[in-house]
Formats: structure tokens, sequence, C-alpha cells
């Protein structure tokens, strides 16, 4: 079998399951399945305000060529994002406002990708939601095969196709397709905790009380003193 491939058909999760873990956002549902799946801090979003979730659809490229970028717009479906990852470090500008021109008319949500993206402005007035390493101007050809749809690495993190990614303001979130139920229960017992722990921080309990920090505080060896030690 060739090690170039475009993978045509992926199981994709629930959209509901999807849709719920969309709102509940990337840090709760990070913590929640044991501060596990996060993509790295180096992959920022190029704008503000945006939570989406969707399915991956995931693209191996080579640096500076996104010939297999094309080639994956073919294979998105609604709610999918796309997923693009290179063989090696790349700062080149692999996807501007037309490529987002034709996502956006298949209904996908948005882009990670760990390599540059480029025509930001527009990127934003489209809104249509990237997360990259890098804003670029630099060009890219269009000549070295890839694949689609095949398992890939960002962040040292593995995502494969019909993952579910998760994307805010803090960053991006993988959750393996087949835990996905078990993710988004573990992420609302987790929201309805941090409600319960806000309510009674604004009602003036400390949150060295709430979390039972001040007998940790003691085995360390931390004192209270009344006024500053003598020198």
């Amino acid at each position: 079998m060739s090690k170039n491939v475009v993978v045509r058909n992926i199981k994709r999760a629930a959209s509901a399951e999807i849709d719920q873990l969309a709102r509940l956002g990337a840090a709760t549902i990070h913590e929640a399945i044991g501060r596990s799946g996060f993509l790295g801090p180096h992959i920022r979003p190029i704008q503000e305000g945006s939570r989406i979730a969707g399915s991956a659809v995931t693209v191996s490229s080579h640096p500076g060529d996104n010939l297999m970028i094309h080639a994956a717009v073919e294979m998105c479906q609604k709610g999918d994002i796309l997923v693009v990852a290179n063989t090696s470090a790349s700062s080149h500008g692999m996807f501007g406002d037309l490529l987002a021109t034709s996502l956006l008319s298949r209904g996908v949500r948005g882009l990670v990708i760990d390599a540059g993206v480029r025509d930001t402005a527009e990127l934003r007035q489209m809104s249509f939601p990237v997360w990259a390493a890098h804003v670029s101007c630099e060009g890219t050809v269009k000549a070295s095969p890839g694949s689609v749809n095949v398992p890939v690495v960002l962040g040292a993190q593995v995502v494969k196709p019909g993952d579910i990614i998760c994307a805010d303001d803090d960053g991006v979130v993988v959750v393996p397709r087949t835990e996905a139920a078990t993710a988004l229960a573990a992420a609302k017992t987790r929201e309805a905790k941090e409600e319960e722990t806000r309510a009674r921080l604004q009602a003036g309990e400390l949150g060295l009380d709430i979390y039972g920090l001040r007998q940790r505080l003691t085995d360390l060896g931390v004192r209270y003193l009344d006024s500053p030690p003598d020198r």
C-alpha cells in the first residue's frame, strides 16, 4: 500500500456530543479528561472569541507545500475541522482566504495547523476560525505528495481522523472519538463543580479552605507571623 493516501470515509462522533463539548470549552475538557489532549501553547488563535468543536479531517503535509490541504477539502463535511500537520517544522503561510472560502462552502468549522497562515485580516472578516503556530506571508508550492485522514502528531498529541477537536481562546484540545461520551460526562461534572466553587468564592469563602490547603501549607513548613520577623 502506498504511504501517500487519501482516505475518503472516516467515522465521526455524534453531532450532539460534539456541540455540547464546544459549549464546555477547551480548558474544562482538558482538566476533565485528566489534563490530557492539549496541543500546546504554540498553536494559538488568530482571532478572539471563537469557540468551536468538530470532527478532525487530518492532513500530513510537507513543509511549505499545501497540495494535500487542497486534496483534503474534498473530504470535508459539514461540522468538520481541518487539522494540518507537517513532516517537519514549517513557518510558511500554508493557508489563506481562498482555501477558507472553499472550506466554508462545505460547512467546515475551522482550521488547526502547526505551520503558518496568511491573509489573517480576510480570515477574521470571513469569521473563519484558525489556530496556527505562525502568521506568515511566506509562500508555498503544490508539489509534494502527502496523506489525508491518517493519524498525525501535533504538539506531542496524536490526532486520528474523526477525533473531536475543541478549540477556543485557551487553545486546542483533542478528544479521541471513542471517548466522546466519557469526556462529555466528565466535563459536565467538572463544570457543575466549578459553578459550586464559584458561588462559594462569591460568598466570601477562601480557596485555602475550599481546597483544604491550610494543612498543606503547614506540612510544607509555612508559618504565619503577626509581624515581620526580626532581621
